[in-house]
């Protein structure tokens, strides 16, 4: 029998819940009130527990449940990821560089931004939170063989668009 607690099982996944949230509504104060409400939802099932194999893939199954719910309330008018979550990462000294850098980042953001939730939800946990396609299809409620044709599609889509744009300018 597991014993799960909330402190050191499901407090931790704050970050990675913040970032499926946010990945869905496309804003950060929604995103950090979907966190609030999960962990809520997910202490408030604390009596069953001990049933659920995964209490990661539980609270992650929730909060993209809970995305869902407010961005269809919303009427999906979102704007885009937070400007501050833009990569600050030095990769040379040449002003020029980091312009062409920056640049790039800001067009894939938008580009997964601009794919179709499934595809943007499969491609922000495999690829940004590192989960298996097993896991991925537990907590979306889709085949691993549906992972995998979101994640190809996403992946495809980002790179066409990606290519078009960097060859021929915005």
């Amino acid at each position: 029998m597991k014993n799960i607690s909330f402190r050191n099982d499901v407090l931790p996944l704050k970050n990675i819940l913040y970032r499926l949230a946010l990945r869905i509504t496309l804003n950060s104060a929604e995103a950090e009130d979907i966190v609030q409400d999960t962990l809520i939802k997910v202490w408030n099932k604390r009596d069953g527990w001990n049933e659920i194999e995964s209490i990661e893939a539980f609270s992650l199954t929730i909060c993209r449940n809970l995305a869902l719910d407010r961005i269809k309330r919303m009427g999906s008018q979102n704007d885009s990821l937070d400007e501050t979550n833009l990569e600050k990462v030095d990769f040379s000294s040449d002003p020029y560089e980091d312009t062409i850098h920056k640049d790039r980042m800001e067009l894939v953001r938008k580009l997964v931004n601009g794919l179709p939730e499934k595809q943007r939800s499969c491609m922000q946990l495999r690829d940004f939170e590192g989960k298996s396609y097993k896991e991925i299809a537990e907590i979306l409620d889709i085949s691993e063989e549906q992972v995998k044709v979101n994640i190809f599609r996403a992946r495809q889509s980002v790179k066409e668009k990606f290519q078009k744009l960097d060859n021929y300018g915005l």
